[in-house]
């Protein structure tokens, strides 16, 4: 049976209910990777190649791909392009989503000159601050330039541009404030930068990004290194 046949006769519920949160991490991860793919002119891959360029294992993959009805064609592998798009659309890219940032500090400024958000989807649709010397400042998103506007603002923003999507770069100290003004304003996906745990209600997801705990966990790592090795140095200086 060919892989756009055994795809559509085995879609996954609307709501991405019934698929592993694990999973649902890793799907960016392979859809990268076949963008990538399809732009070296590669038409198929066997999953032991895409698992490979993925990181994850073989079966990991197979396993992962099998909650979206894929099982690809043996002896062929899988057909990049349709699985591409597939789980573009499976991950919500097959449609732009308007991104508000709020607190446009350093890192604010360092995600709206991200230029990687409009080639997977994501559109900056308006910027938020409420320090004085920031609002009014002209900011170029993408191809288009926005306007800092005043925390006053931010119901119109949210209503005024679509936004479907926050992201939280305040101080710990604004951000639940900010986030319960978000919801109010009918946002329900918040990518949360400050260093606090946001409280929302139910229905609300927030993604929390701290970089922070990464570096702990890699000096964490880098010290069972060190700890593995030390017994070792011991006995050869003996």
């Amino acid at each position: 049976m060919p892989l756009s046949r055994q795809l559509s006769s085995s879609r996954i519920r609307d709501d991405g209910r019934g698929i592993p949160d694990a999973t649902v991490a890793r799907l960016p991860i392979y859809h990268r990777v076949l963008r990538s793919l399809a732009d070296d002119a590669v038409h198929t891959i066997s999953s032991d190649h895409l698992a490979q360029r993925c990181g994850v294992s073989p079966a990991k993959l197979r396993k992962d791909l099998s909650h979206l009805g894929s099982y690809g064609t043996r002896g062929v592998g899988y057909e990049v392009d349709f699985l591409s798009y597939h789980i573009s659309r499976e991950l919500g890219l097959s449609q732009p989503w308007g991104v508000v940032i709020v607190g446009v500090g350093n890192l604010g400024h360092a995600l709206v000159s991200y230029k990687g958000f409009a080639s997977r989807g994501f559109e900056i649709v308006g910027l938020l601050d409420s320090h004085p010397d920031v609002v009014g400042e002209k900011v170029c998103a993408g191809e288009t330039d926005l306007v800092v506007q005043p925390m006053a603002e931010l119901e119109k923003v949210v209503s005024s541009s679509n936004a479907s999507i926050a992201v939280i770069a305040t101080p710990a100290d604004a951000a639940q404030k900010v986030c319960d003004r978000l919801v109010a304003a009918g946002v329900r996906s918040i990518l949360n930068f400050a260093p606090t745990v946001l409280s929302v209600p139910v229905g609300v997801e927030v993604r929390k990004v701290d970089l922070a705990v990464e570096l702990q966990i890699l000096a964490f790592h880098e010290q069972r290194r060190v700890d593995d090795l030390t017994p070792l140095a011991q006995v050869m200086q003996a």
